[in-house]
């Protein structure tokens, strides 16, 4: 055997007869692979209610135990009816089992309880599907094949890497870790003598030619007007799924993260407001009413079981309200230099968009041609190019899911008429790609059409566009500036997300309790909620964005500065406020 043989780990269970058929593409790996690989067997139980299967798995169990692990799957494989005692203790001798020890291990506690252990192994490696397998104790998720398995394998040298991306990418921080990284990065870049260069980075114009006409812009302005555009596509699509079928659909659960929302933006604008008041920054009110939902459940995920699932829910709504806020917010208050003509063009692609809509046309594509010169319109016309996105995402159809037994049935006719041509034909090889649609069909019916797009661009989203949002958007030259903080615009930013955020949110939320409007779930403590008040106050992505609209050059920058230092200490006081407040259930004895 090798040094270092790869170790698989197959978990099975017995009473699938399709599960055992997968034996033989696993024995011609094997037979491929040679001493390079071991192998364990781990039986599970099936589901409850199936007791038959229960006993062929302890059947199996006690075979393992005399090494005959091999003979009883060839007798189950050939066995098609529910196994009885007298039938199995007759094959048992008949294999040469020790017939009074196979009883015994058949029916003894340690049999049971070994099968529970390594069905409660296989759900804490996440396998949600038996049969599977793990490769050197990370789970297999590629085709049940034997050429993906050898190259799965193959390549285990190289996994180290591939792990730690799969495992940063599954982390719940990471879009928070990588606009933070994004964020130092720009900040050390501009600060150790390199700042000449990132503001040519920034104002590097290009573009494209048409005919005569030339559309240029500068980098920075493709990033925060186009990228970002994408973005909020995303955000637009998570609040039409919430509003539809999510924590918004139902007035009751809705109304408690709403109500907390409104009174998370309305208070921290009029702090905002009573310190500008009168004052030339006074149009910045919208900065601090924006919540960035990347980097607050971000910070949750870091405090794991302390923060319970209901206060995560209840964020994540109240999040997706105040994003929604923002974006009206963005859309009625802070356009620039209106013109009509392409106002009047995007208005005329909104219509097409909604008529494709009421006639139901599903396929994604039509609404992403248009979308992007929806964009482009939006953006001639003065208002806000990234509402496109928004607008983009309530536009393309909804409809629920397809039925999951129809396509499972036209999935298995399919592969079953596959499998009979590949035997008639001999030279064929693979699936035709007729039959390939079909099955791709089905599939993709089973989720809304959004749901393949978010899918598409979520982490393109989360580790590229927002990340290079916060770096060409935070490289602020610190030494030598003359920022005060107790400059009106720079201390609203601060006091509003700082405080007014928590203020408001607990404020709203105790008056819809008392006023019988709302009621918060039981597992969440006030304690929480002012925790979690002040974890929205994490401005961050959308407070750029309003602060890019609202403010220009010097005081842009010192309402970065500020978003900054309010961001930071809001998510210090929120993740210190949650980990304190965090009370272990008492079990009784």
């Amino acid at each position: 055997m090798s040094e270092n043989p790869v170790k698989i780990v197959v978990y099975i269970d017995f009473s699938n007869q399709k599960s055992l058929a997968g034996r033989d593409i696993l024995n011609r790996v094997l037979e491929a692979e040679g001493s390079n690989v071991s192998v364990e067997y781990k039986i599970c139980t099936p589901p409850a209610g199936n007791e038959n299967a229960v006993f062929i798995a302890r059947a199996v169990y006690a075979a393992q135990q005399q090494q005959q692990f091999h003979a009883i799957q060839d007798l189950l494989l050939t066995h098609d009816h529910d196994f009885s005692e007298e039938y199995l203790y007759k094959s048992a001798e008949n294999l040469g089992l020790d017939l009074k020890q196979f009883k015994l291990d058949l029916t003894s506690k340690e049999t049971d309880t070994q099968l529970q252990i390594n069905k409660d192994e296989a759900e804490k490696r996440e396998v949600h599907l038996i049969p599977a397998l793990t490769i050197n104790d990370r789970v297999y998720r590629g085709a049940w094949d034997e050429h993906a398995l050898m190259e799965a394998i193959e390549k285990r040298g190289g996994r180290h890497v591939e792990i730690a991306i799969e495992g940063f990418f599954k982390w719940g921080a990471a879009a928070a870790f990588a606009l933070l990284i994004a964020t130092i990065a720009a900040l050390v870049f501009t600060n150790m003598g390199y700042h000449e260069t990132y503001e040519h980075w920034r104002h590097a114009s290009f573009g494209f030619m048409l005919g005569g006409s030339v559309f240029q812009l500068p980098l920075e302005v493709w990033i925060n007007d186009a990228l970002m555009a994408v973005f909020f596509l995303l955000i637009g699509i998570e609040i039409k799924r919430e509003v539809l079928y999510g924590e918004l659909s139902d007035l009751k659960r809705a109304a408690m993260p709403v109500i907390a929302a409104i009174g998370g933006m309305v208070v921290p604008a009029i702090l905002y407001l009573g310190i500008n008041m009168g004052g030339d920054g006074a149009h910045g009110w919208g900065v601090p009413m924006a919540t960035d939902i990347a980097f607050t459940l971000g910070l949750m995920a870091l405090l794991g079981s302390r923060v319970p699932i209901s206060l995560k829910v209840f964020v994540s709504a109240l999040a997706v309200a105040d994003d929604l806020g923002a974006i009206l917010v963005i859309a009625i208050f802070y356009g620039h230099d209106f013109h009509l003509e392409p106002f009047i063009a995007a208005i005329a692609l909104i219509v097409v968009m909604a008529f494709l809509n009421y006639k139901r046309v599903y396929s994604i594509m039509p609404y992403i041609v248009l979308g992007i010169a929806l964009w482009f319109f939006i953006f001639e016309s003065g208002v806000h190019a990234t509402l496109a996105g928004v607008l983009t995402a309530i536009l393309i159809p909804s409809r629920r899911s397809g039925d999951l037994v129809g396509a499972a049935t036209q999935a298995a006719v399919v592969f079953d008429h596959e499998i009979e041509h590949a035997k008639n034909q001999k030279d064929h090889v693979g699936i035709r790609h007729g039959s390939l649609r079909l099955i791709q069909n089905a599939v993709e019916r089973l989720r809304e059409p959004s749901y393949h797009l978010e899918h598409a661009f979520e982490k393109w989203v989360n580790f590229a566009i927002l990340p290079l949002f916060a770096f060409f958007n935070t490289g602020i030259l610190l030494a030598g500036s003359q920022l005060n903080l107790f400059e009106p615009v720079n201390l609203g930013i601060i006091i509003a997300l700082c405080i007014g955020k928590p203020l408001g949110i607990v404020m709203a939320c105790w008056f819809a309790s008392k006023a019988g409007l709302a009621q918060l779930s039981s597992e969440i403590s006030w304690a929480q909620v002012l925790g979690a008040g002040c974890l929205a106050g994490v401005g961050f992505t959308m407070s750029i964005v309003v602060a890019g609209a609202a403010f220009h050059h010097e005081a842009l920058d010192a309402a970065k500065i500020s978003i900054l230092i309010a961001s930071a200490l809001s998510a210090l006081f929120g993740l210190m406020i949650l980990y304190l407040s965090y009370k272990p259930l008492k079990v009784q004895a």
